[in-house]
């Protein structure tokens, strides 16, 4: 089993940025793919990116703005978001696949954390 805990999350203006955190714990592996989605308020979760051991992957609509990345002896992975926008308010998902592939399927992904609110007001 692996345990996943966000945080990071917030309220912020149009424009600025959020850091957001994924701390794993459990049977945890450097191989492991992770990722996040998001999900608004009546709306499907959706991707948002993903990092495997050596490749990253983004959606369209956040590309040039956020960035994943990994500190794998923290056990931790990062979403940084910049030039926030009001219509990236959702509720942001930590993913765990123990494929080494970057896959962007909801339901490739094994383990999911809580998720963490980010809400960006105009």
């Amino acid at each position: 089993q692996v345990q996943l805990v966000e945080s990071g999350g917030g309220l912020v203006q149009a424009g600025g940025s959020l850091r957001l955190s994924c701390a794993a714990s459990g049977r945890t592996s450097s191989t492991l793919t992770m990722g996040w989605f998001r999900q608004a308020p009546g709306k499907e979760r959706e991707f948002v990116a993903a990092i495997s051991w050596s490749d990253t992957s983004y959606a369209d609509s956040v590309k040039g703005r956020f960035t994943i990345s990994r500190d794998n002896a923290k056990k931790t992975v990062y979403l940084q978001m910049n030039s926030l926008a009001p219509e990236d308010t959702a509720v942001y998902y930590c993913a765990a696949d123990r494929s080494s592939r970057i896959t962007l399927s909801i339901g490739n992904y094994d383990y999911w954390g809580q998720g963490t609110q980010v809400t960006v007001s105009s």
